[in-house]
Parts: C-alpha cells; structure tokens; sequence
C-alpha cells in the first residue's frame, strides 16, 4: 500500500528534470538533470535508448541524470542499466547527480521494481555527490560497504529496506556524507533491518559531516524514536525525519523524555500515529524548531475487534 504519493521531481542535484526524446530541440548538456525512460508505446529497449543518448548528448557536460522506466514490456532486472552506467562511466566525467529507478506507482510499483547491487555504480563515478535509489530488498536491490570520498548525499527509498543493505551503509566510509535518507518500509515487502543496524550512525562518527538524518517509513518508528532520543548523533544535526511510519503516543514519549531538540531547524513527523495532546508538548518541547506535521493517520480495525488496531507505513508495496 501506498499512503503519500510519489511523484517524479521536477528539479534533481538543483537542475530542472528535462526527460530526453529522441528528436526536437535540446537544452545544454549541463542546463538540466537528463530523465532516461523507456516508451511503453514504442516498446524501445533501453540499450537502444542509451546509444541515442550517447550519441545525441555531450554526455561530457552532463551533471546529473534520472533512469526511469527502462523495461521493454515485462518488469526486468535493473542489473543490465547498472552495467551500461558502469561501462560508460568514462563519458561522464562531470556527473554529480544519479536517480536510479525514478518511477512511480502509475509506472509500476515500488515493491516490483527489480533492482541488483548497486555498489558498482558507486564504484565506477568516483566524484558523485548525491545519489538516490528506489526499490525493495525482496526484489534485489542491494549495497556493500564502500568508501566514497565525494558522496553528500545518500537516500534509499523503499518499501522494503534489507537488513544487509542497513549495515552495509552504516559500514560504509563516506566522510563527506551531509544528508542520509533512509525508508525502511514493511516486513510484508522484504524489510528486516534492526535499530542495531543503525547503531554505528546513531553513535556519531561514522559520518562526520551529517547534518540531515530520515530515518523513515518504518514499522519500527516508536523504536526508532527511542533510540534517537539518546543518540550523540543527533547533536551534530540540523533536520531529522522520523516520518511515514508508524509513530505512536509511544515514540513521542520518548523523544519527550530524551534529548533536547531545540537545536534542530525541522523535525518532520509526517504521517504519524500521534495524539493532539503529544504532539502539541513536542511542538512545544522543540521550539523554535519547525515541527513538521499532518493530522495523525487512522489506526484500522474492525468494530469489536479487541486486537489492537493496526498502523501501516506510508510506503510500502
């Protein structure tokens, strides 16, 4: 289920997204973030459409660069879009912005995209600044820890976020890292990481420059908020997300009970479980810091049912 809306972005890496066609006039190379996608209508496979681009596109000036949808009918594996990037990084000697898997429900699911390791990518540019990706563990997307130099920030979105993939990121070496998003999504899509998973980011001193911590979309959020409540990390912060998950009177509590948050500029707690009464003492608690949040999401049961009722991630197939 799907609770927010995910929508292609109309900015990337601070460029305006230009979706590239095979024919008309073309902005320059470097004026935009250039958006890769396959037309279901002309049923296109995806290394045909990177040659034209290739050919088309003085991919040496290119800045930053979105794949969208890249199957030719049938779902398919993101491993063969993983291996052109890599083979053609050399082409691409000032890319600083990647999104890999820019597609949306209307296209396919979040929790269908059949995405592979994408360390390579990592790897092969050397010099990226922000790099984002979307899709589920269950479908195979995967990370090693890796050591970037360059890398500022770093987001996973997901309705399923594996465990592995958690620690290889909190085992990562990324000393310029400034902005960690990350979506855990539901155990029903693959998601399985820990709050001992994050331990090593929530320490400090893993990533020395992080200044933005989403810890996000979560069937764990009350744990979370626990274990953020206390974390040292949380003093070298300016926004933190704890938002789209399942947020309850519980969480709330304890980031009450923990750790003054007035420092922050923005705590997001969008889409949450929280009561009027709770989240009015950490508007208060926080000041002056924006406490971003919506009215709280109904909590679903049946009438008479004595379980209790259920909460659900905003994200997750």
């Amino acid at each position: 289920m799907t609770y927010i809306d995910i929508e292609h972005p109309d900015h990337f890496h601070g460029l305006p997204v230009q979706i590239w066609a095979a024919s008309g006039a073309r902005p320059a190379a470097d004026a935009v973030a250039w958006r890769l996608e396959t037309d279901y209508d002309e049923q296109t496979d995806f290394a045909v459409l990177w040659q034209r681009f290739l050919d088309t596109v003085d991919t040496a000036r290119v800045r930053a660069l979105l794949v969208g949808p890249w199957w030719d009918g049938d779902y398919s594996s993101f491993e063969p879009v993983r291996d052109l990037l890599v083979a053609h990084a050399d082409r691409f000697p000032a890319l600083r912005g990647l999104f890999l898997a820019d597609v949306v429900g209307e296209e396919c699911e979040v929790s269908w995209l059949q995405m592979c390791d994408v360390t390579p990518v990592l790897e092969a540019f050397p010099l990226l600044e922000e790099f984002t990706v979307r899709g589920c563990g269950q479908e195979g997307l995967a990370l090693r820890p890796v050591r970037h130099a360059a890398l500022k920030t770093l987001r996973f979105e997901s309705g399923g976020l594996p465990g592995d993939l958690v620690r290889a990121v909190a085992a990562s070496e990324l000393p310029a890292l400034e902005r960690l998003d990350l979506w855990f999504g539901s155990s029903w899509y693959g998601a399985d990481a820990t709050v001992e998973d994050i331990g090593p980011v929530l320490a400090g001193g893993t990533f020395p420059r992080l200044r933005h911590l989403g810890l996000q979309n979560s069937e764990l959020q009350d744990e979370i908020a626990a274990a953020v409540a206390s974390a040292p990390v949380v003093a070298q912060l300016e926004t933190l997300a704890l938002s789209m998950g399942t947020l309850s009177d519980t969480g709330g509590e304890a980031l009450l009970n923990g750790q003054p948050l007035n420092h922050l500029t923005t705590l997001d707690l969008r889409h949450h479980y929280l009561t009027d009464p709770v989240l009015d003492r950490i508007r208060k608690a926080c000041a002056p810091a924006v406490v971003e949040a919506d009215e709280a999401e109904d909590n679903y049961a049946d009438e008479g049912d004595d379980e209790e009722p259920e909460r659900y991630v905003a994200v997750s197939e």
